[in-house]
């Protein structure tokens, strides 16, 4: 068993509720495989107080935290200094305590990107258009990380278009908007939305019109096998579950708490994947 020093390095995530999270796991994983003297907790803090608790946080020595729902939009705002990654997703999932000030910046789209190159290797931004389901925060991470690293075009089918095209103003570039899924000529195909989670309904589009070289990528994890992947790899297209944009988007923030750049390989994964079901 792991004993603390009092020279112990400090992190979490802050949440409302918290109990879901599966970053304690993930984080824990890593600091008993690398033998590295920290902790990472759970931080369950509501709304009303969460700047309050940020800045506790970092009096206390913590060297900084991750946010998830329903915080991300509100660290934003309580950042001295935000990078570009959060500027460009608007909210902030990762925050680093240093010299005085509260840094953040949005590590979904670095952690979606890895993903999809573990899953799909060879496959690269640049290859072709990408067409994104949804239209809230992590299509907005999702579609800028795509933007930045090369993405020729991504178009955005969501319920309501007046959201879809909100966020395509906002994004810039060449982003389009449309009522159904141009699929002929994608190259990537994303869910970025809770449909096939479990307890929510399956996630019902025609993959017929697909190119065989394209990559479906679904952010759900819960479970790992959705419907939408299940339908991509019985037509034979490559498909990426959710699990490794959780993985890898930790890499950043850890690295930068502990010092250590951790890796996400089989024995990480099995940890996190243990009570998640397959499908």
């Amino acid at each position: 068993m792991r004993l603390l020093t009092g020279h112990a390095r400090l992190a979490g995530v802050l949440g409302w509720p918290v109990s879901h999270s599966r970053s304690p796991r993930l984080h824990g994983h890593w600091l008993a495989t690398l033998g590295i003297d920290g902790a990472y907790l759970p931080l369950p803090v509501h709304p009303d107080r969460f700047a309050a608790a940020v800045r506790a946080l970092a009096d206390l020595g913590f060297r900084g935290a991750n946010v998830t729902i329903p915080h991300k939009q509100a660290a934003f705002a309580v950042c001295d200094v935000v990078d570009a990654t959060a500027r460009r997703a608007g909210a902030v999932n990762t925050l680093v305590f240093r010299d005085g000030r509260i840094e953040g910046s949005n590590t979904d789209g670095f952690g979606f990107l890895e993903s999809v190159r573990e899953g799909a290797p060879g496959w690269q931004p640049a290859d072709g258009p990408a067409v994104l389901l949804g239209a809230g925060g992590a299509a907005r991470a999702v579609a800028a990380a795509l933007l930045a690293a090369g993405c020729p075009r991504v178009t955005l089918v969501n319920r309501s278009r007046d959201r879809a095209a909100a966020l395509a103003r906002d994004l810039g570039g060449a982003v389009a908007v449309a009522d159904a899924p141009p699929v002929d000529d994608a190259a990537l195909l994303v869910n970025t939305t809770s449909l096939g989670m479990q307890g929510q309904p399956p996630l019902e589009i025609d993959l017929a019109a697909l190119p065989f070289a394209a990559v479906v990528a679904d952010i759900v994890y819960v479970p790992l096998e959705t419907s939408l992947l299940a339908a991509a790899r019985a037509r034979g297209l490559r498909a990426v579950d959710g699990l490794g944009m959780l993985l890898h988007q930790a890499r950043p923030g850890f690295e930068a708490w502990f010092g250590v750049a951790p890796i996400v390989d089989a024995g990480l994964r099995a940890v996190v994947a243990a009570d998640i079901p397959p499908r």
